[in-house]
């Protein structure tokens, strides 16, 4: 005895619709049915959802999901394409931590920014310090070689 659509749903915060939308997609070929023709979910299939998600939300699209369950249903003559995929992945996953940390970076710039202008009652205090930013910092491709200290540090004392 399995796991219904709902049980599952609730064990994995994966909505219903969104594993039936799975299953139209063909991401759950090894999902059974059970005699009324009701999804019957075994415990190796929520090992296959905890990946799928994984996937998913690290922003790999529907299509190379399904074919990287294709071939984990081909079984080990297609551990070389899987072990690819993931490395693969991997690749895509840091480059996109490392373009939010520099989005996090720009966060904490304008924290500090509003910080130091309620301090000092002001934002006009920051147009007497160097803290102009280059065209590449706007874009966020690299940001301030000042750190917020540097930066705090050049400002008059707040009256």
């Amino acid at each position: 005895m399995g796991y219904t659509i709902s049980q599952v749903a609730e064990m994995t915060g994966i909505t219903a619709h969104t594993l039936r939308f799975y299953d139209k997609q063909g991401l759950l070929p090894f999902v059974d049915r059970n005699k009324a023709g009701n999804r019957d979910f075994k415990e190796s299939d929520l090992e296959w959802l905890a990946v799928i998600t994984c996937l998913k939300k690290s922003g790999m699209p529907v299509k190379k999901i399904r074919q990287y369950v294709d071939w984990g249903m081909e079984g080990d003559v297609t551990l070389n394409q899987r072990l690819e995929v993931f490395e693969t992945h991997k690749k895509v996953v840091m480059e996109k931590m490392a373009e939010l940390d520099n989005y996090l970076k720009k966060i904490d710039d304008k924290i500090w920014y509003y910080k130091t202008a309620i301090d000092y009652g002001t934002a006009a205090i920051h147009s007497q310090t160097n803290c102009v930013w280059t065209d590449d910092e706007w874009r966020g491709t690299s940001f301030p070689s000042q750190s917020y200290a540097d930066r705090s540090a050049s400002l008059p004392a707040p009256t």
